[in-house]
């Protein structure tokens, strides 16, 4: 029987709190929970309830998986494509570093209850969800004095949203001169949901996003950028092919908390770099691209959308093949 809801993470850690967690409720909710391993992560890693790819294991599993480079978070592609191979509706996709709500595993479904935001340019959504001057990770430095429309202005609809990002309490999503600047935890409100329409960008990450299968190619995380950036970068490309089929991002309130790893501050700022430079150019771009409305035309308007990256030299050109596999695997799922 086909796989419907499938979690998936990458790790070089082994069984760790937040896996077991997950682990225990993908069993109780019949989930498939797929863990991809990298050079650095252990061989053999044993957890109930929880498919585990060492990078030996992922060599056999199709041609991407030796083309995608090693040591970085794009092996997690990987995992989507595995999951796609099991015939999954649903892909969930977290961190080994944060733990679930209740709510996380509540039925997901593509239409979504939410007040829409249109043509407002760059909208930081954490202001929907508290009084605290915070910003997402991805979100331009330049724009962090605007403030969002106000919510109570906002038309409520009934939405189809095939890209869904959740947020998360305690130790949300930010970027390294949030961390070096100001303190956490932070706690969101759980009243209000909040979909970024046609003209409205923001940041989304990897760390507790629902996709949907008209999205699915949507997921590919690009192999030759930073790594503090391909989750980042993939939201801009896949917010604006999004927008042209009429698929307004949803965001809603926190379904799980952070328990961070520990990080280097200063390295992940030097990381970040090529983003507090380039978001609000890439956004620019890709708006400046002709891009064509419906499913059939996905493959194109992701290639489209990385030859531009590639022209801004954010992205290595070795990109462009790396993504034609991604849709060559994608499209024999």
């Amino acid at each position: 029987m086909a796989d419907k809801t499938c979690l998936v993470l990458t790790s070089i850690s082994g069984p760790n709190r937040a896996m077991k967690e997950l682990a225990s409720g993908c069993i109780e909710k019949g989930y498939r929970f797929i863990v991809i391993g990298d050079k650095a992560g252990p061989e053999n890693f044993e957890l109930e309830g929880c498919d585990f790819y060492s990078l030996k294991r992922q060599l056999e599993t199709s041609s991407f998986a030796h083309s995608c480079p090693v040591g970085h978070y794009a092996r997690k592609n990987t995992g989507y494509l595995l999951a796609m191979a099991g015939g999954a509706s649903v892909i969930i996709e977290t961190d080994d570093d944060n733990l679930p709500y209740p709510g996380f595993w509540s039925n997901h479904r593509m239409k979504k209850q939410a007040v829409l935001c249109e043509n407002a340019g760059w909208m930081n959504v954490y202001c929907y969800f508290t009084d605290s001057n915070i910003w997402p990770r991805g979100f331009p430095l330049e724009f962090l004095k605007q403030r969002p429309r106000e919510y109570e202005l906002l038309r409520p609809a009934t939405l189809k949203c095939p890209i869904q990002q959740y947020l998360a309490d305690d130790n949300p999503d930010v970027d390294a001169v949030y961390r070096l600047l100001f303190h956490l935890p932070e706690k969101f409100r759980k009243d209000r949901q909040v979909a970024a329409g046609k003209g409205t960008f923001c940041p989304f990450n990897s760390q507790n996003t629902v996709w949907f299968r008209p999205a699915y190619k949507l997921m590919y995380l690009p192999g030759y950028c930073s790594f503090r950036m391909t989750d980042i970068w993939r939201s801009f490309v896949a917010q604006r092919i999004a927008h042209e089929n009429n698929w307004p991002v949803f965001f809603g309130p926190p379904t799980m908390y952070q328990q961070r790893n520990e990080h280097n501050l200063l390295k992940d700022f030097q990381d970040e770099i090529p983003g507090y430079l380039n978001n609000n150019r890439i956004y620019e771009q890709l708006q400046m691209l002709d891009l064509k409305s419906g499913d059939e035309y996905i493959d194109d308007n992701l290639r489209l959308c990385y030859e531009r990256l590639v022209d801004m030299r954010l992205v290595d050109k070795q990109e462009l093949k790396l993504l034609d596999e991604w849709i060559s695997e994608c499209n024999q799922r």
